[in-house]
């Protein structure tokens, strides 16, 4: 294990649990992409030996004591996209960028459809479409991070 890897894990969890904690109001707070998911959805794809489902699970209880709802309804939907990413990883890093933009859109979606069917059970609200904006401002985030020069292990075509 490079300490300095860890450092990086380490830094960049909590960069993007901060950004979540973040006052985001508005349309901001419709449009705010679930940063942690992401990071763990980057350190699974680069470094599965340092994050793994595990950490997925651990994360998603932190992110619960933040959201105030239902305890464990984030360490359960971080843990079902960690596993799929974790059971695809190998394949993952052999996809070109928009297959991977693609793939990564389903991992937002999965936790958040998970999320959704956790707070049915609850008893809240039917949610509309703006429910599933933060995937597509997931992704897109996902985007701007790879023409900025993030290094995913996918093959470059054009992007």
């Amino acid at each position: 294990m490079h300490p300095s890897k860890l450092q990086s894990l380490c830094l960049s969890l909590l960069i993007a649990y901060i950004a979540i904690l973040l006052p985001w109001s508005g349309i901001g707070l419709t449009l705010r992409p679930d940063f942690l998911l992401l990071v763990i959805i980057f350190w699974m794809i680069r470094a599965p030996n340092l994050c793994n489902i595990g950490t997925a699970w651990g994360v998603g209880l932190l992110m619960d004591l933040a959201s105030g709802g239902v305890f464990g309804q984030y360490a359960l939907a971080y843990t079902i996209a960690a596993f799929f990413a974790a059971t695809y990883q190998r394949r993952l890093v052999l996809f070109n960028h928009y297959q991977q933009l693609l793939y990564v859109f389903l991992l937002l979606l999965t936790s958040q459809i998970s999320l959704l069917v956790l707070k049915m059970f609850t008893g809240s609200q039917p949610a509309g479409w703006q429910y599933f904006l933060p995937s597509i401002s997931g992704v897109l985030l996902w985007r701007i991070a790879l023409m900025l020069g993030l290094k995913t292990g996918a093959r470059s075509s054009g992007a």
